[in-house]
């Protein structure tokens, strides 16, 4: 029996990893949510597994070392996956002082209170091991051609992506000094269900059901390599398990697209779904000033996890996209309460004191 602590599990791909886990491995793990709930956690995208007996919720934020504490003295936790950050680069220009508190002293006081946890004078307890869930943008930006490498520089060049890469500086570090058994994962742009609202393919949806602009930054042509999250859930797993201790994967879907291009697809899918709607089209695109630092162009070179550990994406561009669609627009009571910011009022009824 292995105990899994997922910090922001109620966000995202945090949520999704979560079920992913309790799909697969049945009544042979137990799973603790650590999530303090900012605007992107949302009690709503696990409500389908509350009363679920495996899976145990805390309201901690990860930058409280005494809450960890105690979280580590009620359970033998195995595995700390930490996907918990402050994640949108437009917020991180607005507002780095909160980048900078979750995504590098929250990631310190995870290790620390690991390693105080783990270590015995004979060294790490067995099977235990900290994921830090990163990004291709701790690379910075390419050009026309080439990939990241694990072995490329870290280059960040927003706020958001520099707190990344220093966290993941710091796991490297407590890998070297202390021997912490750690790996680090960075992935490319994931997309799919109960994604929050403001990342670019639920907020083309959400506008486009509600006849708004769809904002382009630029001229549109900024490039993404696109992985479906359960794909990244799949690799995540893959990692705990099989990946050396002290190693970077990155992963990536050999997918490249044009933010344009992901506007349009997104468009042609709602509009095949919903042929009655006449205000649902490309007129509604239009285009903004380019965000500052923008970068040009992402794409993952994951040749190693799939040489070393066998992982390769099972899911399409053209099926995962069109399965995200029909989510969104299968669940627009959850679009509603998030984008009215309903799903903040949830948190009173949730987990009944678990």
């Amino acid at each position: 029996m292995h105990t899994y602590c997922i910090t922001g599990g109620c966000g995202f791909i945090g949520s999704n990893f979560v079920r992913y886990l309790l799909n697969k491995y049945g009544s042979n793990i137990t799973i603790i949510n650590v999530d303090c709930l900012t605007y992107a956690g949302n009690p709503l995208n696990l409500k389908d597994i509350w009363d679920e007996p495996r899976y145990f919720f805390r309201k901690i934020d990860i930058c409280d070392k005494s809450a960890l504490k105690k979280l580590f003295k009620e359970f033998d936790i195995n595995y700390i996956v930490n996907f918990a950050a402050e994640s949108h680069v437009d917020r991180s220009i607005q507002n780095p002082e909160a980048f900078v508190s979750t995504n590098i002293t929250g990631t310190y006081t995870l290790l620390e209170t690991a390693r105080q946890s783990w270590e015995t004078e004979q060294g790490f307890l067995p099977e235990r091991k900290f994921i830090q869930i990163s990004t291709d943008e701790v690379y910075g930006s390419l050009g026309k051609t080439g990939c990241f490498t694990e072995n490329s520089p870290l280059a960040p060049r927003s706020p958001y992506s520099a707190s990344k890469a220093s966290a993941d500086l710091l796991v490297k570090a407590y890998s070297d000094t202390y021997n912490l058994p750690v790996n680090i994962t960075r992935c490319s742009n994931n997309y799919g269900p109960y994604q929050f609202p403001e990342k670019l393919i639920p907020l083309v949806i959400n506008n486009c059901l509600n006849g708004s602009e769809l904002p382009v930054y630029g001229d549109g042509k900024n490039i993404r390599d696109w992985l479906y999250v359960e794909d990244h859930c799949g690799a995540i797993d893959l990692v705990i398990n099989k990946g050396l201790p002290g190693e970077v994967y990155n992963i990536g879907g050999q997918c490249e697209k044009q933010n344009i291009e992901i506007i349009k697809a997104v468009i042609r899918i709602i509009s095949g779904l919903l042929p009655d709607s006449k205000n649902i089209g490309e007129v509604l695109i239009k285009y903004v000033n380019d965000r500052k630092g923008h970068d040009r162009r992402y794409a993952i070179d994951s040749s190693k996890i799939r040489k070393e550990l066998g992982w390769y994406p099972q899911t399409g561009f053209e099926e995962g996209i069109l399965e995200t669609v029909k989510w969104y627009l299968d669940n627009r009571d959850w679009l509603l309460d998030v984008t009215s910011g309903q799903y903040n009022e949830y948190y009173k009824q949730m987990y009944k004191g678990k």
